[in-house]
């Protein structure tokens, strides 16, 4: 069921259990519809920032201060129609909520977060949060993870599913820049994807690097900084790399590493992001390949790390997570889950029934008016 005047969410569930199980039981701390509309607390929390509480269902992020200063302004001006209430903000630098968060939504250490009760936290700070704090947060509420790169990490992410398991809280990973997250994930279930590459261009100053990727130069006017599987490029390209990250989570058949993830630097795009995904499956009857080719242009302000319509989408990607749809399909499959208007969808282990499957609509047919997207599909034919 779509909010009220909300655009289309996208946040890609990636954990044990979801807040919206199918079947005749429901998952722990599940609501009914009745309550669902009417008691969503949320909590959200950014790496300087505040947290929040929904009236329909709890929820609590951490986000860096693009991201996180635009889920929090937003909450406090339409979380009451939407039925969705701030419970908290946290930062790690408590001082830059000065003046941007009441006083009494401030959390100074996310040890407390239990005490303020959210449904769902927010995480878009940086993916030492997830890493370090990610199952803690699960024993209290479900998450939303902003930082999937984080997940690129193999205990990180069994530690995390491992809490989801035992505390029966969902885990959603928001696909950020990814377009065409359920035609990918679709086409991986059904077993006909033969390989998925991730290219994310943007200028020099736009990177955060660490470690070898650091001391890398720009020779030109376009480099290829890294080239190769994405779980070795998350580590040294943390908040660069997510988008590539969402993309391995959202194809479990070749995963973290085979998924291959490039990063360019690009003296031409001062002001841009720009996102090409290419997939292949499987030959038709004349050898060719069936293909697709996304080609995303987003705008940016100089030296950002988010583009101005991702920030758009991690709203999206919130309400998807909290008010997710309520109308549900027979799964075809463990695995997948996929809300048709707000794009919720999670990767399930095989030992948990998927409650959802994906009902046939594209998430991201509404594209923001600063976002440029291409795309171009070659299907094989019977013709010679």
């Amino acid at each position: 069921m779509p909010c009220p005047g909300a655009p289309s969410a996208d946040p890609l569930p990636i954990s044990g259990h979801w807040g919206h199980q199918g079947g005749s039981g429901r998952a722990k701390g599940q609501m009914s519809k009745e309550q669902q509309l009417r008691s969503l607390r949320g909590a959200l929390s950014r790496q300087g920032g505040p947290a929040a509480e929904h009236k329909t269902q709890g929820h609590g992020p951490c986000w860096g201060p693009a991201e996180g200063q635009s889920l929090v302004s937003r909450l406090l001006a339409q979380g009451s129609e939407l039925g969705l209430e701030l419970v908290f903000v946290w930062n790690r630098d408590p001082g830059r909520m000065a003046g941007s968060v009441p006083p009494s939504l401030q959390l100074h250490s996310l040890t407390a977060l239990g005490e303020r009760h959210p449904d769902l936290v927010v995480e878009v700070a940086h993916p030492k949060i997830i890493q370090e704090s990610g199952a803690h947060i699960l024993r209290h509420a479900n998450l939303l993870v902003g930082s999937p790169s984080a997940l690129a990490d193999q205990t990180t992410q069994q530690q995390l599913l491992a809490a989801s398991h035992h505390w029966g809280h969902a885990m959603f990973v928001a696909r950020g820049a990814l377009w065409g997250t359920e035609d990918i994930s679709r086409l991986d279930a059904a077993g006909g994807l033969q390989s998925l590459r991730v290219t994310m261009a943007t200028h020099p100053d736009g990177f955060r690097l660490e470690g070898p990727l650091a001391t890398t130069h720009s020779t030109g006017p376009r480099t290829v900084l890294y080239e190769g599987p994405v779980r070795g490029l998350c580590p040294f390209a943390p908040r660069n790399s997510n988008t590539m990250a969402a993309a391995a989570l959202a194809a479990p058949s070749l995963g973290f590493d085979n998924v291959i993830g490039v990063l360019v630097a690009d003296l031409s795009l001062a002001d841009m992001h720009v996102v090409d995904v290419e997939l292949r499956g499987p030959p038709g009857p004349t050898g060719r390949n069936f293909a697709v080719h996304t080609h995303r242009e987003n705008p940016a302000e100089p030296g950002a790390v988010t583009g101005s319509a991702t920030v758009a989408a991690f709203w999206r990607s919130l309400l998807g997570a909290a008010l997710p749809p309520l109308a549900q399909v027979p799964s075809l499959g463990p695995g997948l889950l996929c809300s048709a208007e707000l794009g919720s969808q999670s990767l399930v282990p095989s030992s948990i029934p998927s409650p959802l499957t994906f009902i046939p609509h594209l998430l991201n047919l509404r594209t923001p008016p600063s976002e440029s997207v291409s795309v171009s599909v070659h299907v094989p034919s019977l013709e010679v």
